[in-house]
């Protein structure tokens, strides 16, 4: 059991999403989808994509297939227009981000080689050490890294420090060597070592140039990768598929990895790069924490930018970040009636902040798009940190007997806390609020709760 706040993060599609919702209510009410009628939803999804910064070839492609499918044969008499509308978008949606999860290919003789490839700024090291993390603990391969970037001291540092944060091996390289030598030492080393992975950092530029190119072909030729990841920062949007389609054209690709996907509300990058590269985006750094790197799921992103949701995610999350001995324990507390304390309070609200606040599961629960965005401020990680930095002042007896806290008492935790006396007296509101609902579950109340809320919660899709 989670209370739920809402962080301030923008998300990736969030501004398409809403255009999209807005554009195909314009169909409801319609006996059936013709020419006439979706003419104008047509331009706004154009626009829309436009503005998401797709590229051009790629917003055109998708029109006319949406269009060509939806005045089709395939439209059933039996489902709404809109309903159909929806379906049409999602499937061409997944088709442009390419329809299935790709993860890496382990199907060759160890250490299976990653290279990392992309320009300077897009995240390459960071990655590198987030996807070796990725490795070491969800599938539990032993990872080894290398810097074959002789260009920046730093660099090979960077790599050195992310390694230690991670807790993986890092094979030792210096600005004196050449890029190919370092490459094959490395896989030497991990050979002797029995790694089963060998993720290569390699050097970026400001721009594409005739040398960086060279140099990386060589190191690919020498190495024979099993993967070469072009890494590319989803906030450069059109941009990002231009650098795409010229490494394509250089190294053989086999994937793509979106970083910076938290920071960019438009998609763009993400909707253009698979057509440009024909290459699967493979994953998507989704935060600055060096867990905060997913697998791409084109079905489920897919769903979530047409406000359907992505309740899987939330569930493989919820199951990875959870305490699952400290739910345990307070659900058999709950159960037994025992006293909701100010301590539960702070728990919870630090379980939900390990899973990266509301935002991102809002974002992933059906309908939930169609929030107001009144309702949405009330949850904000703003309050999550204001209502933690309350807590945080008490003392362990006032967390445990909240009804010690009177005039000076929330005078002290307001200036401890930075906060308002009003602020605390907010809090314990809505502490004895949460106090009263924790008691409807005693003993079988929490199924009972279960049953009556069977048919309320949000359903899949728009509201149409």
């Amino acid at each position: 059991m989670l209370v739920i706040y809402q962080q301030d993060n923008p998300i990736m599609f969030d501004n398409l999403t809403d255009r999209l919702s807005q554009s195909i209510k314009k169909i409801r009410g319609q006996a059936n989808l013709t020419e006439d009628n979706i003419k104008d939803i047509l331009r706004d999804i154009r626009v829309a994509l436009l503005e998401a910064d797709v590229a051009l070839p790629v917003v055109k492609s998708f029109i006319d297939d949406v269009k060509q499918r939806a005045l089709g044969r395939e439209v059933l008499t039996s489902v709404k227009p809109a309903q159909m509308m929806v379906k049409v978008v999602q499937e061409e949606l997944e088709r442009v981000l390419g329809k299935e999860t790709s993860g890496i290919n382990f199907n060759a003789q160890p250490p299976v080689v990653i290279l990392m490839a992309g320009l300077q700024g897009a995240g390459k090291t960071t990655t590198s050490g987030k996807l070796a993390k990725y490795l070491t603990e969800r599938q539990q391969k032993k990872v080894m890294m290398v810097s074959a970037d002789v260009y920046r001291p730093a660099a090979i540092e960077q790599l050195q420090t992310v390694g230690e944060q991670v807790g993986v091996s890092v094979h030792p390289s210096s600005v004196i060597d050449n890029p190919v030598t370092i490459g094959k030492s490395a896989v030497d080393a991990a050979k002797k070592g029995f790694f089963d992975v060998l993720i290569v950092d390699t050097a970026g530029r400001l721009a594409v140039d005739e040398s960086m190119m060279q140099e990386i072909k060589a190191l690919q030729d020498s190495l024979n990768p099993t993967e070469t990841l072009f890494v590319v920062d989803a906030m450069t949007g059109q941009d990002a598929a231009n650098t795409a389609k010229a490494f394509a054209d250089v190294l053989d690709l086999t994937g793509v990895v979106l970083t910076k996907v938290d920071g960019d509300a438009r998609g763009g990058a993400a909707l253009s790069v698979k057509t440009i590269t024909g290459k699967p985006i493979k994953f998507q750094g989704v935060g600055e924490k060096m867990d905060a790197l997913e697998p791409f799921h084109p079905d489920r992103i897919a769903s979530s930018i047409l406000g359907m949701g992505d309740v899987l995610s939330l569930v493989e999350e919820a199951e990875r970040k959870i305490d699952k001995k400290k739910a345990e324990k307070f659900a058999k507390k709950v159960q037994k009636g025992n006293k909701f304390t100010l301590e539960d309070f702070q728990e919870q609200l630090l379980q939900m902040q390990n899973m990266g606040g509301m935002s991102s599961m809002l974002d992933k629960l059906p309908g939930m798009g169609q929030l107001p965005d009144a309702v949405k401020d009330q949850a904000s990680d703003k309050h999550t940190n204001r209502m933690l930095a309350v807590i945080n002042s008490m003392t362990v007896k006032e967390k445990r007997y909240p009804q010690l806290i009177k005039g000076s008492r929330k005078r002290r935790i307001a200036n401890g806390s930075g906060t308002s006396i009003q602020d605390v007296s907010k809090l314990l509101k809505q502490y004895n609020q949460m106090q009263k609902m924790m008691r409807k579950f005693k003993g079988k109340g929490m199924m009972k709760m279960m049953q009556k809320l069977g048919g309320k919660l949000p359903g899949g899709g728009l509201p149409f």
